[in-house]
């Protein structure tokens, strides 16, 4: 399957919106495997917040497209510290299992080798062990760090369950 990868615009927002959101909850996440519907209920993300992504000059979204349809994304920030972090890896979940993710992620990678960053960073909820085994298998290492799930913030979405936390993970890229 041929991708096109290109930074996001406001033309996108609704179509950044519609995607994220039925890869990570509700129903149509369950075709792929990297639902959150078990443990979330509620939005992944809204136009207002990608909007402001797009908007920032230290953040950019990367999109997917087949066939000049949406079919991936990825929010990367850079940091101060010479750090990429990024988040919001997402693929159609009728696609999810093809490889477009890991194209996703090395194409992510590549422009934060050419912007100078030294490292990729990003943060998983823990628990989600087969997500955590496809970060590791791209040279992701836990860094130790963690941070409760902010169970207040409908922003993130609607917990299911009070025990939730996300790990971070870092990779070098030298």
């Amino acid at each position: 399957m041929e991708i096109l990868f290109r930074f996001a615009t406001l033309d996108d927002l609704a179509p950044l919106v519609a995607l994220v959101n039925s890869a990570y909850r509700g129903e149509s996440s369950r075709q792929g495997w990297t639902t959150e519907a078990d443990i979330l209920d509620g939005q992944r993300t809204d136009e207002d917040s990608l909007r402001a992504d797009i908007e920032n000059p230290s953040k950019q979204i990367v999109c997917g497209f087949n066939n000049d349809r949406l079919v991936a994304c990825i929010a990367l920030e850079w940091r101060r510290d010479n750090s990429c972090y990024f988040g919001m890896l997402t693929v159609d979940p009728t696609l999810q299992a093809n490889g477009v993710g890991k194209r996703l992620l090395d194409h992510s990678e590549g422009i934060a080798r050419t912007r100078g960053a030294t490292k990729m960073r990003m943060c998983v909820i823990d628990g989600r062990n087969e997500l955590i085994a496809w970060y590791e298998r791209r040279g992701y290492s836990r860094t130790g760090e963690r941070c409760e799930f902010p169970v207040h913030d409908p922003k993130f979405g609607l917990p299911k369950r009070h025990d939730l936390y996300f790990s971070y993970f870092e990779k070098s890229l030298r």
